[in-house]
């Protein structure tokens, strides 16, 4: 198939969606497959694209300054261009420009329009937009996630929470719960006693891990007044922080108001690969409580490498963690979370098998599975799309609808 991306973020800029796009392209192009992807620029930041990846003119946001807002007109400038590729869809990943763009080329190229829904934003705009009650907030949020998603001809979402959110928003277009899978080959070979001696930690001291966006939406406040509460049974626990994000300056003002500055680590960003496997397996656990996940991937990256994890069950991470295979699932409650963290720390045993069935259970969401699931919705909207359009063709008073044969199509 010929597959178009369209999407408001992508690398450089780390985050789930950069990481679930690049997921899903690598096993399509290794299957065969053409992904041509249309996403921001970065201001100069280096980005490792091949000949298929379009980057569009952007501006910073004022909210998040990790995040680019996409020239639509320059995207429009395309159409003639992307015409002549005989694209079979168009799969947009984020609700902002690249929702109106993609409905747009839809329009112009004749194609269905597939939309991902990543994120919980009903918990997400409070988070950047505290001026404005919260109620407003939510009641924005599934107002504008209602109108889009009724817009196109299908939605991908990744777990059964999200399914259920966006029914009950009155989300009527048929949906498919797709998780974004983990390349089993990539999170492998990680040396954790490597990172410890290149950042100064004792190979024998007790260690918490959180990998991921530094953002408000992601608890990790919450993770630090659990470290307070676990520090009163190992003393010199320390928590590592690895990632860059909006929330690290007041993250940073908790940790010293706190006392916390010896029981904490900040790392900032690392390299996919090597030097983020060492970091996942310097973790004695995984720890994570965000309550607006639409997935969890990194739950899933931890446990390939053998950290048991523990985490709330909130919305995606509920889908993703099934309690005693690689994980505990915690209360939210810093108390009771600690307890949960103290156990698998200190109880040899259910460390032991928590680590063993980390790996295997991780092995059963793997990429290969997902995107064969994904081309399959694919080609079923691509076909249901040509029907409708040969029905429209023949019906009367219809004139110049584009028809699309299966024949014309690139399997």
């Amino acid at each position: 198939m010929r597959i178009l991306k369209v999407t408001d973020v992508y690398f450089p800029r780390i985050n789930g969606v950069s990481t679930s796009i690049q997921t899903f392209r690598r096993e399509f192009l290794a299957s065969g497959h053409r992904v041509t992807l249309i996403a921001p620029n970065y201001d100069g930041q280096p980005c490792e694209d091949d000949d298929d990846v379009i980057r569009i003119p952007s501006r910073q946001l004022p909210v998040d300054p990790e995040d680019r807002m996409m020239r639509l007109t320059e995207i429009k400038k395309l159409s003639d261009e992307l015409k002549h590729q005989d694209y079979d869809v168009i799969h947009i990943h984020t609700p902002f420009v690249a929702h109106y763009a993609g409905l747009h080329l839809g329009r112009e190229l004749g194609l269905p329009v597939v939309e991902s829904y990543h994120t919980f934003f009903e918990e997400y705009f409070y988070n950047y937009i505290r001026w404005l009650p919260r109620s407003w907030l939510r009641a924005l949020a599934r107002s504008f996630s209602r109108a889009q998603c009724n817009k196109v001809n299908s939605i991908v979402v990744p777990s059964q929470p999200m399914f259920d959110v966006l029914r009950r928003y009155g989300v009527q277009r048929h949906m498919d719960i797709i998780p974004t899978g983990i390349n089993l080959a990539e999170p492998s070979g990680g040396d954790g006693q490597r990172f410890r001696a290149e950042h100064g930690i004792d190979p024998a001291r007790k260690t918490m891990l959180y990998v991921g966006r530094v953002a408000y939406e992601k608890n990790i406040a919450f993770l630090l007044d659990v470290l307070v509460e676990v520090r009163q049974t190992i003393p010199d626990v320390l928590l590592i922080l690895a990632g860059e994000g909006p929330a690290l300056e007041r993250l940073t003002e908790q940790v010293r108001a706190g006392g916390l500055h010896d029981n904490v680590l900040f790392v900032g960003y690392l390299d996919r690969g090597q030097p983020l496997n060492d970091c996942y397996c310097a973790g004695d656990v995984f720890v994570f409580a965000s309550a607006t996940e639409t997935q969890g991937l990194v739950l899933l990256e931890a446990m390939a490498l053998g950290v048991p994890v523990v985490s709330t069950a909130v919305m995606g991470t509920a889908d993703v963690l099934d309690n005693g295979y690689g994980c505990q699932v915690a209360e939210q409650d810093p108390h009771l979370f600690a307890d949960t963290v103290c156990d698998v720390l200190t109880n040899n045993e259910l460390h032991a098998s928590l680590v063993s069935s980390a790996s295997i259970y991780a092995r059963e969401w793997s990429a290969g599975e997902m995107a064969s699931r994904m081309l399959k919705l694919y080609e079923r909207v691509v076909d249901h799309y040509t029907l409708q359009s040969t029905a429209r063709q023949f019906r009367p008073g219809t004139r110049g609808t584009r028809t699309v044969t299966s024949d014309s199509r690139s399997r």
